[in-house]
């Protein structure tokens, strides 16, 4: 992938930034790229596995001539992320997914380590996607750094008879706000996605995000517990970027 990368601007540790001529955050078609093999790696496993598996992930990488997008595994264990990802870095990966994300949403102490330690570990110029991220999430996702989200998410969510919006979830069966084909709640779905991702940057344009991201709190307890630890045990790396008034 060839690219001209800018930064426009922080908010808080949350990037605005222009890839050529899309801005981040944003959705990624990862059916449209070439993703590098890799070891899959169960989320709760034993270290030595989780080792062997990298060992197995950077070999496949290594060999795998397009470098287009690498995958962070490591399960649980962030040191063996980090060193996944550098390793990525070096061979020539600029985009990254982090594997077990569904597992990281539901592990909040786990999912502020696991993020910030791999932004702090690699190059500005180094793309994070976080794959199936749910609309509410996605503002805390930004404001910690991630730079792209897949765009398969609302279809997938379509063919689960979810109906996606930017605060909460509804499985159609049981919630039966609309009747919809598969096809309608598919576009319905990637327009909340769509909505969410412009709001997280309209607010990042207007130094606002990290209200956004406390608004989504107020009805979320899993992204109320990340941001308490967040301001607990990081605040160097809030206010690395946050402007002062």
């Amino acid at each position: 992938m060839k690219t001209k990368f800018t930064i426009k601007k922080h908010d808080g540790p949350g990037r605005l930034t222009k890839i050529n001529k899309t801005e981040t955050p944003n959705t990624i078609n990862l059916k449209k790229y070439h993703i590098s093999p890799n070891q899959e790696t169960p989320y709760n496993i034993e270290k030595e596995i989780a080792e062997e598996n990298i060992k197995q992930t950077i070999k496949n990488a290594t060999q795998d001539k397009k470098h287009e997008i690498g995958v962070i595994q490591g399960g649980k264990y962030i040191d063996l992320r980090c060193k996944c990802a550098k390793k990525l870095e070096e061979i020539g990966y600029k985009y990254l997914i982090i594997a077990n994300s569904d597992e990281l949403l539901l592990h909040p102490q786990d999912l502020i380590e696991t993020i910030i330690k791999i932004r702090k570990t690699l190059k500005p110029t180094t793309y994070l996607i976080f794959p199936f991220a749910e609309p509410t999430f996605i503002p805390l996702l930004s404001y910690l750094g991630i730079d792209f989200f897949s765009k398969e998410t609302g279809a997938y969510y379509a063919t689960l008879n979810i109906l996606m919006t930017p605060t909460k979830n509804y499985e159609l069966n049981t919630y039966k706000i609309y009747e919809m084909t598969p096809k309608e709640l598919e576009r319905y779905n990637k327009n909340t996605i769509d909505f969410v991702l412009r709001e997280v940057r309209t607010h990042m344009e207007n130094n606002s995000l990290r209200n956004l991201v406390e608004e989504r709190a107020s009805s979320n307890p899993q992204i109320a517990s990340a941001l308490k630890i967040l301001d607990r045990k990081h605040q160097d790396y809030l206010q690395k970027y946050t402007q002062l008034y």
